[in-house]
C-alpha cells in the first residue's frame, strides 16, 4: 500500500479546515459541497473573496430590489396604469399592429424571443430586443447606451422608421380622439391634454414598475439555504471565482452597468456594428456594449445584442477560450478604430462539469414571469 497517500489526506483536510476558517477558498482548493455549503449560509459579507481585477467596481450579489416606485401612491398610480395602456396599445403605431408589448412580451420576460426584432412592414431589426425586467436600474438605455432615461428611451422605438414607424407630431393628435384616452390623461395630470411628454413620461412609469421574480437564489440569501441544488452551490462559487463572470456581472442585478466589447463587432464586415462608439465616438468604445442584467439570462435568449448565440453551452464555450479575437489585416494595423476585446477577457479553461455547474446556477437565478395580461384598452 502506497504510503504516501494517507499523508496527503491529512494536508489536504488541514488545508480545507484553514481555508474555511479563513472564509477564502482558491481556485483549486479541494472543497467540498458540504464546506461550501456551510460558508455560503453565511452572509454574503462573509464569503469567499471573488476573483475582481484591479479597477473594477465591484459590488456583491444580493437580494432583488423592488420598483423605485411606490405604486400604491395614487398620482403615481394613476399614470403607471396609463402607461400600461400606451404600452399595450398598438395604435401607438402608425399602422395600428405593433405596441411597445410586440417586441417586449411578458409572458417571455419581457423579450421577444427572437435573434432580432421585426417591426414595421415586417421590416428586420439590427439588434436582439433585451429584456424589460428591472430596466429601472440602467443608467443609459439601448445597448449602445443613446439614452440616458427611460422617457428619452421611449422616443427611440416609436419614431423608428423600422419599428412602429410612428409621427410625434400626429401620435398626440390620434390619442386625443379616443375619450377614453382623454380621461386617463385627465385622471393622471389634472387636465386632458394629451402630448409626447405625457407619453414619453407614462412609458417610462410603467416600465419602472417591471421587477422580475424571486428566484431560488433570493430565498438562499433570506436564509432558505436547500434553495440551490449541489451543482447551483458549486455554480454561484464559480460564478465569483473562477470562471471570473462576477467582473462584469455583479450586484443584486447581476450587471456592472457598464459597456465592454466582447468581441462580437464584426469590424469591416457585413454585419458590423460599433455600439458605444456610434454615440461617444471615441475609439476606445468600438465595440463596446451594454452589461445585461442576467436574472432569468436562461428564459431570454437568444443572447447578445446581435442575438447570435442561442445555446448557453455555446456561450460558454466561448468564454471558456476567452472570445473571438479580432484579426487584423496588414491594411488595418494602424486603425484607429480597429476593436480591442475588454482586458477583463481571457480563457477560462473550466471543465465541462465546471461550466454545468455555472449554467445550473444561472436557472437558479431564473424564474417565469408574473402573469400580466394584456390590458383592456380605451375606446
Amino acid at each position: 500500500m502506497n504510503k504516501v497517500l494517507p499523508g496527503l489526506a491529512i494536508v489536504l483536510a488541514i488545508l480545507l479546515f484553514l481555508s474555511f476558517r479563513s472564509t477564502e477558498f482558491r481556485v483549486g482548493d479541494e472543497v467540498t459541497v458540504d464546506s461550501l455549503r456551510k460558508i455560503y449560509s453565511k452572509a454574503p459579507s462573509q464569503w469567499p473573496k471573488p476573483t475582481v481585477d484591479s479597477g473594477v467596481n465591484y459590488k456583491e450579489l444580493g437580494i432583488l430590489p423592488p420598483s423605485p416606485l411606490d405604486v400604491k401612491n395614487d398620482s403615481i398610480k394613476k399614470i403607471v396604469n396609463l402607461g400600461k395602456l400606451l404600452f399595450f396599445d398598438p395604435r401607438l403605431s402608425s399602422s395600428n399592429q405593433i405596441s411597445c408589448s410586440s417586441c417586449h412580451v411578458p409572458d417571455l420576460n419581457w423579450a421577444d424571443g427572437r435573434e432580432v426584432s421585426i417591426g414595421h412592414d415586417h421590416a428586420v431589426n439590427t439588434r436582439n430586443a433585451p429584456s424589460l425586467e428591472n430596466v429601472w436600474f440602467y443608467k443609459r438605455l439601448f445597448w449602445d447606451g443613446r439614452a440616458e432615461s427611460l422617457e428619452d428611451q421611449a422616443h427611440g422605438p416609436l419614431t423608428s422608421a423600422i419599428e412602429m414607424h410612428q409621427d410625434m407630431k400626429v401620435l398626440p393628435k390620434k390619442l386625443k380622439k379616443i375619450k377614453g384616452y382623454r380621461e386617463l390623461f385627465s385622471a393622471a395630470f389634472g387636465d386632458d391634454q394629451i402630448n409626447a411628454e405625457r407619453i414619453f413620461k407614462s412609458l417610462a412609469d410603467y416600465q419602472r414598475t417591471i421587477v422580475s421574480r424571486k428566484s431560488d437564489f433570493d430565498r438562499f440569501l433570506e436564509g432558505d439555504k436547500n434553495s440551490l441544488t449541489d451543482q447551483q452551490l458549486v455554480g454561484l462559487h464559480l460564478f465569483r471565482t473562477k470562471a471570473r463572470c462576477i467582473n462584469c456581472h455583479n450586484g443584486a442585478l447581476f450587471t456592472d452597468n457598464e459597456f465592454h466589447n466582447v468581441g462580437l463587432t464584426y469590424y469591416g464586415r457585413k454585419y458590423e456594428d460599433l455600439g458605444l462608439y456610434n454615440v461617444t465616438k471615441k475609439p476606445e468604445d468600438v465595440g463596446k456594449f451594454k452589461t445585461p442584467g442576467l436574472r432569468n439570462v436562461m428564459r431570454t435568449g437568444p443572447w447578445f445584442h446581435n442575438g447570435l448565440f442561442g445555446d448557453m453551452d455555446g456561450i460558454m464555450n466561448m468564454y471558456n477560450v476567452g472570445m473571438p479575437v479580432q484579426r487584423v489585416k496588414p491594411e488595418q494595423e494602424k486603425d484607429p478604430l480597429l476593436p480591442k476585446n475588454d482586458k477583463l477577457l481571457r480563457g477560462l479553461r473550466l471543465s465541462k462539469n465546471e461550466r454545468d455547474a455555472v449554467i445550473a446556477f444561472l436557472n437558479a437565478i431564473t424564474t417565469a414571469p408574473w402573469k400580466d395580461r394584456p390590458p383592456v384598452l380605451p375606446k
